[in-house]
């Protein structure tokens, strides 16, 4: 019975970094099937904190590395089923053991693949060892590691082990990865940041030392809006799986689906104004969803559909 409370506690935890600290995951969600919501806000925790050590802040970039060093050396004890580390380390979060308790539990009763976790914290790393791409390749090779494991343990922990699925979640997930780059685009490069490839730069001619001046000029308007028209490929791409799913995951999947287009509609629309303001959704955009979501439709697209890939030019 202790052990049992010990547990509760721990996933009240990370419910609570949910709840201060709401991105991509559906932590929390009213959508989202109750017997799924402990084990996801696991999930979020772990991230969240890595995420943060990732970060600039105040930290080094060795102090940074050596945070998420520490933190996959825990994931690893959580996957063996061995107790947490009770030590919480400079830096890290105060409830660690508390997430590591959790997360274990997590990916004992739902079959995690730790490698999706571990990969989650490569793409961390790589946040603090790069700041360019040079293609669309190696950006969306981050997003695979960034976003797509998110996805895909979320369906192992709805009950999902299938490819296409994965496949299509995989494409949904790279997709909200990417809008919130062009929609973070001024933050990250204030961060010394670009995500845009540089081939993409090159084929429209636009300069970072337009940037530099805080000029939005044609081509980068060019270079921004075709990387739009291309993320929404992907959610074209990924959009069957919204259909595909049972019960209350499949709402949660078209919410998060239709939150990521709209952005991408209000990046167009604002003909990627994003250097002097980031497009956001609110309360004003509930009546939307909602009607949204009672009339949503589900077109009838070829098993073998694919996106044309992302690259230069793609409009």
């Amino acid at each position: 019975m202790a052990e049992d409370a010990r547990l509760t506690a721990a996933y009240a935890s990370c419910a609570r970094d949910g709840r201060r600290h709401y991105e991509n995951f559906p932590v929390g969600s009213l959508l989202l099937p109750r017997s799924m919501r402990p084990h996801v806000a696991a999930v979020y925790a772990f991230a969240r904190a890595a995420d943060d050590f990732a970060d600039e802040g105040q930290r080094s970039k060795a102090e940074r590395l050596d945070l998420l060093d520490g933190w996959l050396a825990r994931l690893r004890r959580s996957a063996t089923g061995d107790d947490p580390d009770p030590v919480v380390r400079p830096g890290e979060p105060s409830h660690a053991p508390a997430i590591f308790l959790a997360l274990g539990a997590s990916i004992r009763a739902c079959a995690l693949p730790v490698g999706l976790l571990e990969d989650l914290l490569s793409a961390f790393r790589q946040d603090v060892t790069m700041t360019r791409y040079s293609t669309w390749t190696d950006l969306l090779d981050y997003c695979r590691r960034s976003a797509n494991p998110v996805g895909r343990l979320v369906l192992r922990i709805a009950g999902y082990d299938d490819g296409q699925k994965d496949e299509w979640s995989d494409a949904i997930c790279s997709g909200l990865q990417l809008t919130n780059f062009w929609q973070d685009f001024r933050a990250d490069y204030d961060r010394g940041r670009i995500y845009l490839p540089r081939e993409e730069q090159r084929t429209h001619g636009a300069r970072e030392e337009d940037l530099a001046a805080g000029v939005v000029t044609p081509a980068w308007e060019k270079s921004l809006l075709a990387a739009v028209a291309g993320t929404r490929q992907l959610f074209d791409a990924g959009r069957p799986l919204c259909d595909t799913v049972r019960g209350r995951l499949k709402y949660e999947l078209r919410a998060t689906w239709l939150g990521g287009t709209r952005i991408l509609d209000r990046l167009a629309a604002s003909r990627v104004g994003v250097l002097h303001h980031r497009p956001t959704l609110g309360v004003a955009d509930v009546p939307w969803f909602a009607w949204r979501l009672l009339t949503w439709s589900s077109p009838r697209l070829p098993l073998a559909y694919r996106p044309r890939s992302l690259g230069p030019g793609q409009e």
